[in-house]
């Protein structure tokens, strides 16, 4: 704990920098790499294997904007070009396993100006992978793994002929596959670019629409793949059922990824390619946690960023207190002039108190306090890390997403069980602590993946893991450690599903600090903490939610390139690109519901399914539209019997003719806050009975201070509390569901 500390007390020496930043993962981030593409690092996952698990997905991917078509000479990996994944699980600077590539180029056929001609492959690629363990010298566990061709077109591919002579691509990628002797499987190759992100929408100072384009849609990258047993990566060697329990802190690895270069590079005059290299190896880029370089960094030392390791990253902490993304969360600085971003506001007065916009306060009056005694805010613990200053407000959750990880401590868990208090211990739902103080994908190996056909899944990861553990009665009415789904996502590792744009922005305007009981400002005690404010950044999405095509249900999970032959129209393992959403709204009309969505791009679309739920986990179809023909087209459906007395919930799921889909974005509306609670008696003396029509419903029992006092789930439309032994008073007795307040009634004790 020692060591710990110290190294977290280096990072409070540097936090007097000055604050600034500005947002696609690692494509073409800073200026230098972006003129080397072949040793530019694009994005970096690390994920518990959905199909096995004891295995751990390390995925590192490089090259960005990768042509389908873009010939004849096809990106592959580089040559003089040291490709690494470093993995470290022991908390102390400095890589305990690297995996090392290299890779060789060879023209089969000179004589040919075709990449692929009779069997044959120009820049056919191939590499070596070596091995360091902690700090050892590297040991070769791969030779002559095969890179696959770029997929240029059926008679390259799978012509008899003049081709390769294989049934189809996946052919060539499942052959690529190479078992170590060391135990992992490895894939290197050109895939689809997972990634997804509105590129014009994001750095258009933020415009993000609820429709964006995927900027990085139909784009390929090159891949380097590792399936690694977890023995293999935890530090002891422990396999996965030697693990105390799913948030296990041995069970924590860091994981980052770099490009390097020789130092000096000679050009043979002659042009016959003979060009020297020599020198010390210099990393030229690298990727840890997403965007970092592109939305913490900024632009002036973008390339410092990417020639720094991760153990020297105390130098860019500040970045982290003052995010410049806040000035366009926050109305009294830029909020206004940011409509994609309106729905996204941090809390200015917290529980009434507490401002966490760019230069306030935060939590830092409660520094060296009592009411932190015990917790990760203590001086003796990280305080002089996480409330550094009176103006670096965002120390306290930002720091450790990116930074460190997040321990299982006081208060970084769920507001459940907390009872109103944020500092108090709640439920646990993440634990990738690893005190290396540097930008890395931090990964506890020991959270169970989540199924993908999980109906529970969510492409929000750790935010998505919260909502359910706050607002479902599967997991919310308990603060014991439990699994829930999505423990697995971002920013515990990466998934390749993950909306990681989404997800950092949600962060950004404090739903972190939300989960953890600090919630928005429009909260008033003894309400439902789920507000409107908080329903606004849980609905917000950054304009493109997923990738452009699926994944592989097995290893190497990644999709195969796009397919340059067929051109500007050209269609890939998915088919044409979805419907573009452009709206999608929903208003009373009298005691209807009026749902309006506008949608262009219908190339392939069948019809919309018009889907209801009074859960907003629940949903049933209640209508259907077919698809029109072609250009922008508004469609209409009046719900006529929507809910009276519950928040009504709205999606519109749309079909493609080959059966795939996509949804809009969720809206909703309430008519009226109608009590659905019949209490008896009241005043009272002894025993409160509670009767409701609603099954299953959370009631609760707060004293007029809105500490909540006890919980029962309404059994069979009952329940009771014993209130004898109370002090005389008002009470509120308070009826939820899935997060959502129903019906509020006060009672008096005598």
């Amino acid at each position: 704990m020692k060591k710990i500390l110290n190294l977290l007390a280096v990072l409070l020496v540097c936090l007097a920098f000055d604050q600034t930043s500005v947002f696609a993962s690692s494509h073409r981030e800073a200026p230098l790499i972006s003129n080397d593409p072949l040793a530019d690092n694009t994005d970096l996952y690390a994920f518990k294997s959905p199909v096995d698990k004891n295995k751990i997905i390390l995925v590192a991917n490089y090259i960005p904007f990768e042509h389908p078509a873009g010939g004849p000479n096809w990106y592959t990996f580089g040559e003089n070009i040291r490709y690494e994944i470093h993995v470290e699980n022991n908390g102390t600077a400095g890589d305990d396993i690297t995996y090392r590539f290299t890779f060789k180029q060879v023209n089969e056929d000179p004589s040919t100006f075709f990449n692929i001609r009779l069997g044959k492959q120009n820049l056919k690629t191939t590499y070596t992978l070596e091995r360091s363990v902690n700090g050892g010298a590297f040991a070769s566990i791969i030779t002559n793994g095969s890179v696959p061709p770029p997929n240029i077109g059926p008679r390259s591919i799978e012509n008899p002929t003049l081709g390769l002579n294989v049934p189809n691509y996946d052919t060539l990628m499942f052959r690529a596959i190479k078992t170590a002797s060391t135990g992992e499987r490895v894939f290197c190759g050109p895939v689809d670019d997972p990634f997804f992100v509105d590129l014009g929408g994001a750095f258009d100072v933020g415009g993000f629409r609820m429709t964006g384009r995927d900027g990085l849609a139909k784009f390929n990258c090159h891949s380097i793949v590792i399936e690694a047993p977890i023995s293999t990566l935890q530090k002891e060697g422990k396999t996965l059922d030697k693990a105390a329990n799913i948030l296990d802190p041995d069970y924590v690895i860091g994981v980052w990824a770099s490009a390097s270069r020789p130092e000096i590079t000679t050009f043979d005059a002659s042009g016959g390619g003979n060009d020297g290299h020599s020198g010390n190896w210099i990393q030229v880029s690298r990727l840890g946690m997403p965007l970092t370089n592109e939305a913490v960094i900024p632009i002036g030392k973008k390339d410092k960023w990417n020639a720094t390791l991760p153990d020297n990253d105390v130098q860019f902490a500040s970045y982290f207190n003052n995010p410049e993304l806040g000035l366009y969360m926050d109305d009294s600085k830029f909020g206004g002039a940011v409509p994609g971003l309106a729905n996204l506001r941090i809390q200015s007065k917290s529980l009434g108190s507490f401002d966490f916009r760019n230069g306030h306060k935060g939590l830092y009056d409660l520094k060296g306090s009592a009411a932190v005694a015990g917790t990760a805010l203590d001086e003796a613990a990280f305080g002089g890390v996480l409330l550094p200053d009176s103006m670096s407000p965002r120390a306290v959750d930002l720091l450790p997403i990116f930074y460190t990880g997040v321990p299982n401590l006081k208060p970084y868990q769920l507001a459940t069980g907390k009872n109103g208090n944020p500092l108090a211990a709640g439920k646990p739902f993440i634990n990738n602590f690893l005190p290396t103080l540097g930008d890395m994908l931090r990964l506890n190996m020991a959270v169970p993946a989540t199924p993908r056909n999980d109906p529970k899944f969510s492409n929000l990861g750790i935010v998505g893991a919260a909502v359910l553990g706050l607002t479902d009665p599967a997991y919310n009415t308990t603060a014991n450690l439990e699994f829930i789904p999505n423990m697995d996502g971002f920013p515990n590792g990466r998934r390749l599903e993950d909306d990681v744009t989404t997800i950092e922005l949600q962060a950004v305007s404090g739903v972190a600090l939300a989960a953890i009981g600090l919630w928005y400002d429009d909260y008033a005690s003894p309400g439902s903490p789920v507000t409107p404010q908080l329903l606004k950044v849980l609905s917000f999405n950054a304009g493109v939610t997923e990738n452009d095509t699926t994944f592989k249900p097995t290893f190497p999970f990644l999709q195969a390139p796009w397919r340059g032959f067929n051109g500007p129209q050209y269609s890939g393992p998915s088919g044409p690109l979805p419907v573009n959403w452009l709206s999608f709204t929903a208003e009373r009309v009298g005691p209807s519901v009026q749902l309006k969505w506008e949608v262009d791009n219908e190339v392939n679309n069948d019809h919309y399914d018009i889907q209801y739920s009074t859960d907003a986990t629940h949903y049933e179809k209640i209508g259907m539209r077919p698809a029109g023909k072609s250009g922008r087209i508004t469609y209409y459906f009046t719900h006529a019997t929507p809910s009276m007395d519950k928040i009504n919930y709205y999606r519109i799921q749309q079909f493609d003719k080959d059966g795939k889909f996509s949804y809009s974005a969720v809206r909703s509306i309430k008519f009226s806050e109608s009590k659905l609670l019949n209490v008896t008696p009241n005043p009272v003396s002894d025993v409160i009975r509670v009767y409701t029509n609603q099954a299953l419903l959370n009631v609760n029992l707060y004293d007029f201070a809105g500490k909540k006092l006890a919980t029962k789930i309404a059994t069979n439309g009952y329940a009771e509390f014993k209130v004898s032994g109370y002090a005389k008073g008002i009470y509120v007795v308070a009826a939820e569901k899935n997060g959502v307040r129903l019906g509020v009634t006060r009672v008096a004790v005598q």
